[in-house]
């Protein structure tokens, strides 16, 4: 079904690897979150109202994961049912992109900038919108500007919707974004409260080293998963008719 066939439940895996992107959820998102705080105004900037609109702003990103996810499966399903290697070679594409965040994340390897660059073209159409949107004074207006900062080229989602991708299930895609956005969220819910105290351990070099190996041997048990039953299988199979 999917690369983390191990012992980890995709959904699981999918949060997992939201928390451990936490480093650049930071660094692309932080900003925005922190400018859309203090753009409240400060007679509304109570904890109970702000963290309504924080929460409003993430609950319409995620929708747009969601979405983004529903897509991309959707699309795997017309790549000829995702057969033999084709599944393969999607599987191992989503484990490559996780492998290429680790090292963006890292500051190791900013290879994975151009393929954000390619989401820039919708993102000129669609900012404008965010920001007729602003200010924010009302949680629906919070939910539609998150829906808008959903779809911000970021390298960390593209990663996601090619395991989304590969899934050729158009709700098991939706499902593993929100468990992804889901991971995602406290980082940037704490950000949107203590913007400097946080970005600065999260930018820390140390910590996006660590949430970098990890989510590199990450990367790699997906691999292992997708590739050592077909291995088994292969070194098995001739064996499975001799009896």
């Amino acid at each position: 079904m999917s690369p983390t066939d191990l012992d980890l439940p995709p959904l699981a895996a999918a949060f997992v690897f939201g928390l451990l992107g936490g480093a650049h959820c930071i660094g692309m998102c932080g900003g925005i979150m922190s400018a859309l705080s203090f753009a409240v105004p400060p007679s509304m900037r109570h904890p109970a109202r702000l963290t309504g609109l924080l929460l409003g702003y993430n609950l319409g990103r995620i929708v747009s994961y969601m979405t983004a996810g529903a897509l991309v499966a959707g699309l795997g399903t017309l790549i000829g049912g995702l057969a033999g290697g084709v599944r393969l070679a999607l599987e191992t594409l989503a484990a490559v992109m996780l492998i290429l965040m680790a090292l963006y994340i890292a500051n190791w390897w900013k290879g994975l900038l151009r393929v954000e660059a390619l989401g820039r073209r919708l993102w000129r159409h669609l900012e404008p919108i965010g920001r007729r949107l602003m200010p924010v004074v009302r949680v629906p207006q919070a939910v539609a500007l998150g829906a808008v900062w959903g779809w911000l080229p970021c390298g960390l989602v593209y990663s996601m919707l090619a395991w989304s991708l590969a899934t050729a299930d158009p709700l098991e895609g939706a499902a593993l974004m929100a468990a992804f956005g889901l991971g995602t969220l406290p980082a940037l819910l704490v950000t949107g409260f203590a913007a400097r105290s946080l970005g600065n351990l999260i930018r820390h070099p140390a910590t996006r080293t660590l949430a970098a190996t990890l989510i590199i041997a990450f990367a790699l048990w997906q691999l292992a998963g997708t590739w050592l039953p077909s291995t088994e299988h292969a070194a098995t199979g001739g064996h499975s008719h001799g009896t």
